[in-house]
């Protein structure tokens, strides 16, 4: 696996980390806690040093896995988790109160079983709490040892840099793919101007650009795609014609179009680490190739002139957490 810098903070991560959310939270029946275990020590086996969860993703209980699967190879992986509900309950409510910061960190330490986290990310925007206020409480926690570096996630571009100001960000963590490719209206500029490096969720389309999903499928009760407007039957009809596109590259290149999706972000930049989450090793496997998958500038110009002919319908969250995002 090539490794990959996070911007100018130093931080170095495989080129393709693993998103562990999906393990126990948010896609229906979580995995037995013992095979989730086991999938996580795989995805190290493969190369993975870059592991991501957080206290709202259970809540608790994806740290407890994510710290047990990696306590015997500790030292050797980067750990990213984060803070910023109340109660990590994940509704609408924040709490990036510096004092609430604090808790969360010494919290999440203990599930993780190590000594330090090395990025501690703003889960949300809080905008009760001045983000002057949560980047210096962050910055205390680095002169402590506690924390190595700070990172954001679905932040605006002028809170970046509000904060980026207080503390350095190491990383910001926003949804980006060939579906959702807002960032690079604004964020990514910002990002490359300041340094600060890439970590895009839900870089497969919350699997739908795999191919694997069509306007027939139905989701576990517990999925959270069920309230996704663009997972509605219609949205996912209409939304095919861009699986289609990457089907024909991926013929062409003896790739998944898993791998193409995938291939595609990490031609972007050379500063953004996506980490895709999945249940299943072959899967797991299949995403790890996608850095082997060599994508050039011409291939790149042909996706972005059939992509201008494609429009992608649906919103990406319901309106309720729609809020909660560009802040």
């Amino acid at each position: 696996m090539h490794k990959r810098k996070l911007g100018k903070s130093g931080l170095e991560v495989s080129a393709i980390g693993y998103g562990c959310m999906g393990l126990n939270f948010a896609y229906g029946q979580p995995m037995e806690r013992v095979d989730a275990i086991d999938l996580v020590r795989k995805a190290f086996d493969l190369g993975v040093t870059f592991f991501d969860t957080a206290e709202a993703y259970g809540p608790y209980t994806n740290e407890e896995i994510v710290g047990e699967a990696l306590a015997p190879f500790r030292d050797d992986v980067v750990i990213a988790t984060k803070f910023g509900f109340i109660n990590a309950s994940g509704q609408n409510e924040m709490d990036s109160r510096p004092e609430n910061i604090r808790r969360v960190a010494d919290a999440s330490l203990k599930r993780l079983r190590t000594d330090r986290i090395d990025l501690f990310y703003q889960h949300r925007v809080d905008p009760q709490v001045p983000i002057e206020d949560v980047a210096g409480a962050v910055r205390d926690l680095i002169a402590e040892g506690k924390v190595m570096y700070f990172g954001m996630s679905e932040a605006g571009a002028a809170t970046i840099r509000q904060a980026h100001a207080v503390q350095p960000v190491a990383a910001l963590q926003s949804e980006y793919s060939l579906w959702w490719r807002e960032p690079e209206q604004e964020i990514l500029p910002t990002l490359e101007e300041l340094g600060i490096g890439f970590v895009p969720f839900s870089p497969l389309g919350k699997g739908f650009l795999t191919g694997a999903i069509n306007e027939k499928t139905r989701f576990d009760d517990g999925d959270f795609r069920n309230i996704v407007p663009r997972f509605d039957e219609q949205a996912r009809k209409a939304n095919r014609a861009l699986v289609d596109l990457i089907d024909d590259i991926a013929l062409r290149k003896g790739a998944t179009k898993a791998q193409i999706a995938l291939a595609w972000l990490l031609k972007q930049k050379p500063w953004i680490a996506p980490i895709p989450g999945t249940t299943k090793l072959h899967r797991l496997e299949e995403n790890l190739g996608a850095s082997e998958v060599m994508m050039t500038n011409s291939d790149l110009d042909e996706i972005a002139g059939a992509l201008g002919k494609i429009e992608i319908e649906g919103e990406r969250y319901p309106e309720h957490l729609q809020k909660r995002i560009n802040r």
